[in-house]
């Protein structure tokens, strides 16, 4: 007899606290707090935002162009009650836009009809304010395609997320690791090229060289010239020329959109290509991707007990061994980082392509946007919360240097390369080379050396220790 399946049930009523136990995405329940700053930005409510700011400035616009005739200029009062549909912007506001939305089923269009609708309702003339606004009602969304007003927003938003959250949380990230690479500056740790004991480099220099990574990406980053378009169906004015022939309308549309403080694209077809987003997420994946390697390598010195971890009170690391303190801030950042870079890899791939002059794909790859972001920005938070717990082990850093006396090798072979004795490179790996070798046998070589007597004291004065170059110079000078 066949096990009864189990009953499909909807989810009973719950209340707003509820809500986040009930999400499907983890960035709208566990972690919905480290998105707050995105939330505005990216959630759905920030695109009908960005739209209704695009479409009232598009009407402001066209009415100061002396031109179309047919809309005289607004006043100052005008320019400010319009301007305050978008300023004043609330989720009511939205809820409605979305209400029109179910009897136009489509979205761009519901916002026209919502402006529309708003713009009635403003005082008429005899009411002792300005003339009506309803004069306009025909100019709002004019001669534009809902790619225009779409493309203009998207940019609006991720101009804003740059700005607001991207820099300033990987500035906090890059000063965090600048402090640690000055605090550690000067203490030596054991190299481990391909996994074996190497030349000694500095805790503070390894930070380094990851913080001077992240400055050049954030460079790269900041630099990506954000593009908009407002040039119709399919990129030519046709519309636009057939009702105002007059009109430098290239000319109009280029003040327009760099107005909104965004880069003019003269060249496009229905939609703005979008490689510019490509390659915002190419520089934003980059920018994950040094922080994963950076967590990797953090994680694999705390398992060597090169970092201590900071124990917090309460805090479980394993429900069945007790004494465990689990690296778990760096595993859960590479988690979200690479969940980030998977998404912003397919939007680099997908985005600059579309059939033709216009299809629909790019539209709902589009509103997972601030998915991508929003685990970048976990990411980065857990990070921050790792690094924040994390202290160098110096006992146990000079034990493994104190274990690995064959890392002289080189500083020997060097110098007496400079000294043209014979065959040096191979003396040392001959020496060294699968060779248990410690202090006093690595000093009884150098004294067998025909070397100057101030080198051969050098070398003989040389710990592993002491073999880090300029290593807390470079570290300091980040």
């Amino acid at each position: 007899m066949r096990p009864a399946r189990a009953r499909s049930k909807r989810m009973p009523a719950t209340s707003p606290q509820d809500a986040a136990l009930l999400a499907l995405s983890p960035l709208d329940g566990r972690y919905a707090a480290k998105v707050d700053a995105l939330r505005p930005i990216f959630s759905e409510f920030g695109l009908i935002h960005a739209r209704v700011r695009v479409e009232i400035e598009w009407l402001i616009a066209l009415a100061a162009e002396p031109g179309i005739v047919e809309l005289p200029a607004f006043d100052a009062g005008q320019v400010a009650k319009l301007q305050a549909l978008w300023q004043d912007f609330t989720p009511a506001d939205a809820a409605r836009i979305k209400q029109i939305e179910r009897t136009t089923n489509h979205d761009v269009k519901a916002v026209e009809y919502f402006i529309k609708e708003r713009l009635q309702d403003l005082p008429t003339a005899g009411s002792g304010d300005e003339t009506s606004l309803a004069q306009a009602l025909e100019f709002v969304h004019f001669a534009c395609t809902s790619e225009d007003i779409n493309n203009l927003a998207y940019a609006l938003m991720l101009g804003r997320a740059r700005q607001e959250v991207l820099l300033p949380q990987l500035d906090e990230v890059i000063g965090k690791l600048r402090e640690l690479a000055h605090a550690h500056a000067a203490l030596p740790m054991l190299s481990r090229t391909h996994g074996q004991s190497a030349s000694p480099t500095t805790v503070g220099k390894e930070i380094a060289n990851v913080v001077a990574r992240l400055q050049r990406q954030r460079g790269q980053l900041a630099d990506v010239a954000i593009c908009g378009k407002i040039n119709g169906a399919v990129g030519n004015y046709n519309a636009h020329l057939a009702s105002y022939p007059d009109v430098d309308w290239p000319a109009f549309a280029r003040r327009f959109v760099e107005s909104l403080g965004i880069g003019f694209n003269a060249y496009t077809t229905q939609i703005e290509p979008h490689d510019y987003i490509a390659e915002l997420c190419d520089a934003q994946k980059r920018i994950c991707t040094i922080a994963i390697d950076l967590c990797r390598d953090i994680w694999g010195y705390i398992s060597l007990g090169y970092f201590k971890q900071a124990v917090v009170a309460g805090e479980v690391g394993s429900s069945t061994m007790p004494h465990k303190v689990n690296p778990i801030d760096f595993e859960n950042a590479e988690g979200n980082f690479g969940i980030a870079n998977a998404l912003l890899e397919h939007f680099a791939a997908k985005l600059p392509i579309s059939r033709w002059q216009r299809d629909l794909t790019d539209s709902t790859v589009l509103r997972a946007l601030g998915t991508a972001f929003g685990h970048a920005l976990v990411g980065h938070d857990a990070l921050l919360r790792g690094l924040g717990k994390l202290g160098a082990n110096p006992e146990r850093l000079a034990a493994d240097l104190d274990a690995s006396w064959e890392v002289l090798a080189e500083a020997v072979q060097t110098v007496m390369r400079r000294h043209g004795l014979p065959s040096p490179y191979e003396q040392l790996k001959a020496l060294t080379r699968g060779q248990g070798i410690n202090a006093a046998s690595m000093r009884e070589f150098i004294q067998t050396l025909d070397l100057p007597a101030a080198d051969r004291e050098r070398l003989l004065a040389m710990a592993p220790g002491d073999y880090t170059g300029l290593a807390a110079e470079l570290a300091s000078g980040i």
